[in-house]
């Protein structure tokens, strides 16, 4: 049996490094969660600018609303894609053999990449919608202004929604050995079936059981409809907590089941 081994500091910074070094991860996850900002605020306030009469503010709290849901989306976006090349980036680049052939337990090669991988992603997402709501003030114009208080919120329901992908798509990336199917899989789940399965009421309290659905039962209440998808099914926070540690603890336990027990 593999013994339990935190991870070096030392390996954590390794695992950062070779996210970092990756360009092409680097810049597909800033377009992912500050491009996008950058353009829908940009594109807001070009169609007030053009006609005001018709198109209000940029800024102000419902477009903070509808723009935080957008941070959660493509934050999860990323979060898949990052989360699948931290789980399997050794494996496809012929370097897994190597590291496993020095002596480190095999544990704490794998859970050296979790804090590499939040270290790596959460900055982007952080400052995407810092940048959010720097402008949703700067361009409120007349609308109502959102608080500090719900700023502060509705960023840490994003972050945490983003977290949840992450740690989600790394575990599943590590069973399946591949980060198109873990990619695939986790943009499915998030974008297409949790909003269909929250729509169809007849399945009742089994809706509870999504992670999609549980995370948007917490969205902060200040924004109305505006940051939710679909019909929002009402849970208590021990349920939404079980449900997210639940799905969280089952997939990286079935990851690093996959990763001791895979043959270097």
């Amino acid at each position: 049996m593999t013994a339990f081994a935190l991870p070096a500091p030392r390996l954590v910074g390794a695992d950062l490094l070779k996210l970092r070094k990756r360009r092409g991860l680097v810049t597909v996850v800033s377009l992912l969660t500050i491009g996008s900002i950058v353009v829908t605020y940009a594109i807001m306030e070009m169609l007030h600018l053009v006609n005001s009469a018709k198109h209000g503010p940029a800024g102000g709290l419902v477009n903070l609303g509808h723009v935080t849901f957008v941070v959660a989306a493509l934050g999860s976006v990323a979060a898949a894609i990052v989360g699948s090349a931290a789980g399997v980036g050794d494996l496809d680049s012929g370097v897994y053999r190597d590291l496993a052939v020095t002596g480190r337990s095999r544990m704490s090669l794998y859970l050296s990449r979790i804090p590499a991988g939040l270290m790596f992603l959460l900055p982007f997402v952080a400052a995407g919608y810092t940048l959010a709501s720097v402008s949703a003030v700067v361009f409120a114009g007349s609308s109502t202004m959102p608080s500090v208080h719900l700023m502060v919120v509705g960023g840490l329901w994003a972050v945490l929604e983003v977290t949840f992908y992450f740690l989600f798509s790394l575990g599943l990336s590590v069973l399946l050995g591949s980060r198109s199917y873990t990619v695939g899989i986790v943009l499915a789940f998030r974008l297409a079936i949790t909003p269909l399965l929250g729509a169809i009421t007849a399945l009742g309290v089994v809706r509870e059981l999504v992670p999609g659905i549980a995370m948007q039962s917490l969205a902060p209440d200040g924004y109305g409809n505006a940051i939710t998808q679909g019909p929002n099914v009402v849970m208590s926070l021990g349920a939404i907590a079980a449900v997210l540690v639940v799905w969280t603890a089952i997939a990286l336990a079935l990851g690093a089941w996959r990763d001791t027990t895979r043959d270097a």
